[in-house]
């Protein structure tokens, strides 16, 4: 059975979309067929991740969002992209990157029920395994949405004071939503800190799983989303903390 997987943050510059990223690519590895939607709308990125340029994107979730479209139009398979043998697919939803059609969005909105029909659009239509939704930071309306429809819910922190008090308020909206599984990500982490203390204190905060906690990587900053980091650095902490992940979510 498919899965609809939410990765979120309650602020930016979490690592969200890196995350996101390595996940589908280590899902794919192990012959599933992933579907990645950059919901992140008003300031879309995850396609550079991927190495997808605008030249090759004919159509993006905009296009389907204001009925130019069906959603399966705007999915390009990136599996080529990755760089390494793979036995499944991925398949990435990008968003538009052109400044009017990200105007527009700010300007007018959208119809946030077309995200839930389309989500179910592209589980059948590309028969995937999982869908990794990639959203916007904070709550919103599609926000609110993706969670609610999610078989999971990962959620991207650093240890940091507004991190904590932001996360907090989401984990609340997400029990109050049913999500059935939530896992939390600790990321960034400051080499000064002892990963089992951060874990336990995360834990005992919000009662709630820590699936990993990253350290910081030099090298993660210094790929600088160049491609996924657990493909070219597959031996490197970080590479298997996001594996330990990825066997969470396909468990």
């Amino acid at each position: 059975m498919s899965k609809i997987i939410s990765v979120h943050s309650f602020r930016g510059g979490t690592g969200k979309s890196n995350t996101t990223a390595n996940l589908a690519a280590l899902l794919a590895l192990q012959g599933n067929r992933v579907g990645v939607v950059d919901t992140d709308v008003q300031s879309p990125g995850i396609h550079v991740l991927f190495g997808l340029d605008e030249s090759q994107m004919a159509h993006s979730l905009n296009d389907y969002l204001y009925g130019k479209c069906a959603i399966t139009e705007t999915a390009v398979d990136v599996t080529s992209n990755l760089k390494v043998p793979v036995k499944g697919k991925v398949f990435l939803i990008p968003s538009s990157i052109k400044a009017g059609e990200i105007a527009r969005v700010l300007r007018e909105g959208y119809d946030v029920g077309l995200l839930n029909d389309g989500f179910q659009d592209l589980l059948e239509g590309l028969k995937l395994d999982f869908l990794l939704i990639d959203t916007h930071p904070g709550l919103n309306e599609e926000t609110l949405l993706s969670i609610a429809i999610s078989d999971a819910l990962v959620i991207i922190m650093r240890p940091d004071q507004q991190d904590y008090q932001g996360t907090g308020v989401t984990v609340e909206i997400a029990r109050k939503l049913g999500v059935p599984a939530m896992l939390l990500v600790v990321n960034k982490v400051p080499q000064a800190f002892d990963p089992a203390e951060v874990k336990a204190k995360v834990e005992r905060i919000y009662n709630c799983t820590v699936a990993a906690v990253l350290p910081h990587s030099d090298e993660m900053m210094a790929l600088a989303s160049a491609g996924i980091f657990s493909l070219q650095y597959p031996d490197h902490p970080v590479a298997a903390k996001y594996k330990q992940l990825a066997a969470q979510l396909m468990a």
